[in-house]
């Protein structure tokens, strides 16, 4: 959606750009989180902790938002971690600024929806591939679309994504080249 100048200048009147290292937490499980993310460089991973182990449920690169909608909806606190799996350059914005931006700005809301919508859909997609799609559908599928995250994130992660254990991934792996 368009949007005018002095939106615009609005925006980047509210939010900056920060740069974070590797391994850095941006959210802890049980953390209210008052900030939302825009990734203009790297890779932020978003897991849970279940008995131990790291359960990955997504990863966010470059021109894609990285939003706690629990903690946006006023729920309780999200259950999973938000960690940068690389060198990022994130913009970073506060929920108190956005709000004050739709009070300005009505349209910005409507822009907002939007994004939400994608964000939703593209959830909606992964919840369907999980319940549908085999391990191995699910690695090809992420392939595909994400071929970069291959090269940018270690096979244990990726893994855990689409809920495997490393070794049966080296496996999958290995029948999708011998085809």
């Amino acid at each position: 959606m368009p949007i005018s100048a002095e939106e615009a200048r609005a925006i980047t009147e509210t939010m900056h750009s920060k740069p974070y290292k590797k391994g850095t937490i941006l959210l802890k499980e049980g953390q209210q989180s008052s900030e939302v993310y825009f990734v203009l460089e790297g890779c932020v991973r978003q897991y849970y902790l279940i008995d131990g182990d790291e359960k990955t449920n997504n990863f966010y690169t470059e021109e894609q938002w990285v939003v706690s909608v629990n903690s946006s909806a006023g729920q309780r606190s999200p259950g999973y971690f938000l960690e940068c799996s690389e060198d990022c350059v994130l913009v970073v914005g506060s929920r108190k600024k956005e709000e004050d931006l739709y009070k300005r700005f009505p349209n910005l809301e409507t822009v907002s929806r939007k994004v939400m919508e994608k964000v939703f859909s593209e959830q909606q997609e992964m919840i369907t591939s999980y319940t549908t799609d085999t391990p191995e559908q699910r690695y090809s599928k992420l392939i595909k679309s994400r071929p970069d995250l291959a090269q940018r994130i270690p096979q244990y992660q990726i893994a855990s994504y689409i809920g495997v254990k490393p070794e049966s991934l080296s496996r999958i792996r290995k029948r999708i080249a011998n085809k």
